[in-house]
């Protein structure tokens, strides 16, 4: 297993093809030191004794230990702990962890190569790739992100219909060395800092549209890969220290005629796989979000007792149906993940309904994860109203910290800050600089935004619930109890 001072100094070393502000920049840029703080703790708090059982795993493939990030889950037990894991990080960072994408994307890739190969007779080597592909990703200790969301273009057409048929993905042409892609991949979480970018398609695809069925791996410095970042962090303390300052970069990703080596291609041009790949990704995300969300939503009920605490309100009935609310919403969406990892198993619904598929991964339960995380994105900016609620206005107008410091302005900013006298000057300062970090700066309004959407928004759960759901035995059910008979 990596040290986090590998993992930074192998970052150090890739091409600069990261844009930010129009202006190439290295890995280790200062706007996205935040971000490399986050995925560095993923190697920290492995290689603690205590966090072993929990953040490190056998390999099916090497039988050696590895990162839980780098897992191909095996068992139910592999999905509960890759839930708790992203539960417990988030709690020690206060934040999204962010690499929870790669080894998603790894995951969805090891059955869908696999069916791949099935549905050609084995006249492809897909699983092979993906084989040696995951071989060494473990071996490495790699961080990996995956590429899914393609710009879309004309919402009301289909990727062959577009005027410019780039606006999803595709491949342009097969040569015998590989195949060569061009588009742009959307909202690419740490893939700044990703060793390897993992891509899939977005949705499904008709028989039109084989050129857009590709997945693959590169490096995230391949030739040809150009990252457009937009990073994002709360201003960096310069009194009030914390314990840790994280952050996030997102990238838009442009394929500009990369060539993508044969042995690092997944599937090319089989559209009946590139809507369950699009799919089984999201599950897998999907799950992973019902244990990180959980972790967010803990500290922002947190965050509104210790604040009702300092405005001397803990005791108002209003104030408990806030807190009440909040707790719902982590514990429905833990249990959900809970249950998604327990009734896991190495099936998925398919049009002739659910199959043996992979090659044993195991795959949590799609009703559930989806309900996890749809009641997860649903309340995201209604625990956001709760906190302004809460705090009032002072989080949005809430004076520079230097200010607080400064010797003609310190006295009267003490002063008028005081709420509850019991609770000192600073203390009460540090709160409502923390509510100002999670709603007002650039990492607490993009984080938002990736409560709701990330991992699919709200209605593509939906879609996906009453998509797979037996509703036609309900109906029965009911048509037997009131005595309709057909």
């Amino acid at each position: 297993m990596r040290t986090s001072e590998k993992y930074v100094k192998g970052l150090r070393k890739m091409r600069r093809n990261i844009r930010i502000g129009g202006e190439t920049v290295d890995r280790d840029d200062e706007r996205m030191i935040g971000a490399i703080r986050t995925l560095s703790a993923t190697f920290d708090y492995a290689a603690m004794p205590e966090n072993e059982e929990l953040m490190t795993a056998t390999s099916h493939l090497s039988g050696e230990k590895i990162n839980r990030f780098c897992h191909i889950h095996q068992s139910t037990d592999d999905l509960h702990k890759k839930q708790d894991m992203t539960r417990f990080l988030c709690q020690q960072l206060g934040g999204c962890v962010q690499r929870c994408m790669g080894i998603d994307a790894l995951n969805a890739v090891s059955v869908v190569s696999y069916e791949a190969d099935k549905m050609n007779n084995n006249q492809t080597e897909y699983y092979q790739n993906y084989l040696k592909f995951a071989e060494r990703f473990q071996k490495e200790d790699l961080v990996g992100c995956c590429a899914q969301t393609d710009v879309k273009g004309d919402r009301s057409k289909r990727p062959h219909q577009q005027a410019d048929p780039d606006l999803y993905l595709r491949i342009v042409e097969r040569k015998s060395d590989g195949v060569v892609v061009r588009g742009a991949k959307a909202h690419n979480s740490e893939a700044a800092q990703a060793d390897e970018i993992l891509v899939t398609p977005t949705r499904f695809l008709t028989p039109e549209e084989g050129d857009w069925a590709v997945a693959f791996a590169l490096p995230g410095d391949w030739e040809g890969i150009t990252q457009i970042v937009r990073p994002a962090a709360a201003r960096s303390r310069k009194y009030l220290k914390i314990p840790f300052e994280g952050g996030m970069a997102d990238s838009f990703t442009i394929f500009d005629n990369v060539l993508v080596p044969w042995d690092r291609v997944f599937l090319c041009g089989e559209h009946l796989l590139g809507g369950p790949l699009a799919l089984l990704f999201a599950l897998f995300h999907r799950h992973s979000y019902t244990g990180c969300k959980p972790a967010l939503t803990e500290l922002i009920l947190g965050m509104v007792a210790l604040m009702a605490e300092y405005q001397g309100i803990a005791q108002a009935s209003h104030i408990r149906d806030k807190l009440a609310e909040i707790i719902m919403v982590i514990e429905l969406t833990y249990a959900a993940g809970y249950t998604g990892s327990d009734k896991g198993s190495t099936k998925m619904m398919t049009p002739m309904g659910l199959q043996e598929v992979g090659p044993g991964t195991h795959i949590p339960d799609p009703i559930y994860c989806n309900v996890g995380r749809c009641i997860a994105g649903e309340n995201a900016y209604h625990e956001m109203m709760i906190l302004a609620d809460v705090a009032g206005g002072l989080p949005a107008t809430l004076p520079y910290e230097e200010d607080f410091f400064d010797e003609t302005t310190r006295p009267y900013l003490e002063k008028y800050i005081m709420r509850n006298p019991e609770i000192s000057a600073e203390n009460q300062h540090r709160l409502f600089r923390a509510f100002s970090d999670m709603l007002c700066s650039s990492y607490g309004g993009a984080a938002a935004v990736g409560m709701l959407h990330g991992g699919g928004s709200p209605i593509m759960e939906k879609i996906a619930i009453t998509g797979q759901y037996d509703i036609e035995a309900r109906k029965k059910l009911v048509k037997k109890l009131a005595g309709i008979k057909d």
